[in-house]
């Protein structure tokens, strides 16, 4: 269970090693059997090669002895035949008669041999039951393999003479060598290719889990409250990695059409309740002022000697409820941060750089062409011009995920008029929502109720001043406000 909780990187590396490792031992051990019954089936047919040549060299003496071929004159019919035969074949040879008992052996000696004098039983069985009268014994004794060759010899009549046993020493000195140097040089591919295995198998698992890494990254960075940046596919990408990463690019795109949807409830809701907040309060005077009208309505006496009191009763009354409507407006005013102005010439460069000293952000840039630029402006309006669209510079930036994030503020002059610019490289605006930024309750962000550059527009104008908007989606975006001088 260890192996499965191992990254997948070294799950793949460490597999193509053992597989590696396992092909090897496996080729190894195939050689090795092959080699192996190689051997005995060149020692069976060299064995049996010598076998026929030596049985036409019996045949040959056979038809040309002088004695009678029987079974008892075998003895004297290979009397001297018998070494030259051994002589030319390099192989020792036996002679029985058809009972199993030893006539003639090759093997020389001053004592009478004792370990051939006669023909195992089971073997001459086995001759008594095979058509081809022939039996090749294999064995082992002393370490050393052995193969015992059995047929019978017939007369020139193909009647039964004799028994030949021809003892065969397997030698695989030879072929064990050969094996030794194969394996050898098996074992030197094999090692570079296990050099060459780890390698690939090092960069394979590398490539295949790179992909992994890069999709398990974007996945940690996604947030709800930011535009989340789709992986980009290309032509080498494995299918596998293909389907995962449409998956992620599809769960983005939901994502960002739930976190919009989202958001865009949420303002309704929002705006749903200041209305019904807001039509509550306004019903609360404007019941008694229709109560106080009707009252005058029907009790209205221009005779009353106590016309001009009553008329200063009513008058009052409706006074206090349109003060309490007033305050209602002022209430709300308030609320959505729209104090009424308060004109008073003023320093733009200065003002401007006083809105700029709020944040904190090392990436925002100021560069005043002058000094000194007057104009005409409720200053706490101008500051909030100033910091609504910083805010929203820096909020676009954060959406972008941008690495290297820069907002840029100009103040100058442009004929007759003050210009303040402000210009991001954020996610900037799509072409078909250009012309609905500054329409109120309209935003592309998962926060806000979408008044911002609304309240900007209609303080811009208020001036007798514009704002526009210059912007490439994913590369910048620059707003321009503009306004009369002094």
């Amino acid at each position: 269970m260890a192996f499965y909780k191992r990254s997948l990187r070294n799950r793949i590396f460490f597999s193509m090693i053992v597989l590696i490792v396992l092909a090897s031992v496996l080729i190894a051990v195939v050689t090795i059997f092959q080699y192996r019954e190689e051997a005995r089936d060149y020692h069976r047919e060299r064995l049996l090669r010598k076998e026929g040549n030596i049985r036409e060299n019996i045949d040959y003496v056979l038809r040309n002895t002088t004695y009678p071929v029987e079974t008892e004159q075998v003895p004297l019919i290979f009397k001297e035949k018998i070494y030259e035969i051994k002589d030319i074949h390099k192989l020792e040879l036996y002679l029985y008669d058809l009972e199993g008992k030893l006539l003639k052996s090759s093997k020389a000696s001053f004592f009478k041999d004792t370990t051939h004098t006669k023909v195992p039983q089971y073997v001459l069985d086995e001759l008594g039951s095979s058509s081809t009268k022939h039996f090749i014994e294999e064995f082992t004794e002393d370490g050393q393999e052995y193969q015992s060759s059995y047929s019978v010899i017939t007369d020139l009549y193909f009647k039964p003479l004799a028994i030949l046993n021809l003892p065969y020493i397997e030698d695989d000195g030879f072929m064990n060598k050969e094996l030794k140097e194969n394996l050898s040089r098996l074992g030197m591919a094999y090692l570079v290719m296990l050099l060459i295995a780890i390698i690939l198998a090092y960069f394979l698992s590398n490539y295949i889990t790179r992909s992994l890494n890069d999709v398990s990254e974007k996945i940690l960075e996604t947030r709800l409250n930011r535009r989340n940046k789709k992986i980009m596919l290309n032509e080498n990408t494995t299918e596998e990695i293909s389907t995962l990463v449409k998956a992620y690019n599809g769960m983005i795109d939901e994502l960002e059409s739930s976190a919009a949807q989202l958001a865009a409830n949420e303002r309704e809701a929002a705006w749903r309740e200041m209305a019904k907040q807001v039509a509550h309060e306004i019903k609360n005077p404007l019941t008694p002022m229709r109560l106080t009208v009707q009252s005058f309505q029907r009790k209205f006496n221009p005779e009353d000697p106590d016309v001009k009191h009553k008329m200063e009763e009513y008058s009052n009354t409706l006074i206090q409820q349109i003060d309490t409507m007033s305050s209602i407006a002022s209430a709300f005013s308030t609320y959505a941060k729209m104090p009424a102005q308060q004109d008073e010439t003023l320093n733009v460069v200065q003002i401007t750089k006083l809105a700029l000293d709020i944040f904190n952000e090392n990436y925002i840039y100021y560069f005043p062409v002058e000094k000194e630029l007057i104009a005409r402006f409720d200053r706490t309006q101008l500051i909030r011009v100033v910091t609504n669209l910083i805010k929203n510079s820096i909020q676009a930036i954060e959406q972008a995920g941008q690495e290297d994030p820069r907002i840029e503020v100009n103040v100058f002059s442009e004929g007759e008029n003050a210009v303040i610019t402000v210009k991001d490289n954020g996610v900037g605006v799509s072409e078909e929502n250009l012309n609905k930024v500054f329409e109120p309750k309209f935003t592309t962000k998962t926060s806000g109720m979408g008044l911002g550059l609304a309240m900007v527009k209609k303080i811009v104008e208020t001036y007798n001043g514009s704002i526009t908007l210059e912007s490439n989606e994913n590369e910048h975006t620059i707003f321009k406000v503009t306004f009369p001088k002094s």
